[in-house]
């Protein structure tokens, strides 16, 4: 009973998101005259499961945006926010002047899906916004 209900939840956020999403986005919502520019988020969402992390942190189900090989769309980017937490993004967007302030002094390494990171301290990966390689 309770998958039901959750499934029925999730529904139902999907639905309110998707039409917020549009009214958001339409010109008679702020007027077919209006000229400035909104940022967008991706309108495909799923939910994420909570996990555990390897280092014993538990991590709490949440929406997330779908992977489309860009970080302009996603909640967490500079200019956009999240309307399931109302919080607003803080990474920089890929090939951005602010791209370069992450990971400064460290290797910047490209994987094989195009995801840019370092080794940090403890060994582990740590995936930056995309940046144009310098040669």
């Amino acid at each position: 009973m309770k998958k039901i209900l959750f499934a029925f939840a999730l529904s139902c956020i999907g639905f309110i998101s998707t039409n917020a999403q549009s009214l958001y986005n339409s010109n008679s919502y702020f007027g077919s005259s209006s000229s400035t520019s909104i940022s967008s988020t991706n309108s495909s969402v799923r939910y994420q499961q909570g996990y555990t992390r390897k280092d014993g942190t538990y991590v709490n189900g949440h929406m997330k945006t779908r992977s489309n090989n860009t970080n302009h769309d996603n909640f967490s980017t500079i200019g956009n926010s999240n309307p399931y937490t109302g919080s607003t993004g803080s990474v920089a967007k890929d090939y951005s002047v602010g791209a370069y302030n992450y990971g400064s002094g460290k290797t910047i390494h490209t994987g094989s899906r195009g995801g840019q990171y370092y080794i940090n301290g403890n060994g582990n990966k740590t995936y930056v916004p995309k940046r144009r390689t310098r040669y």
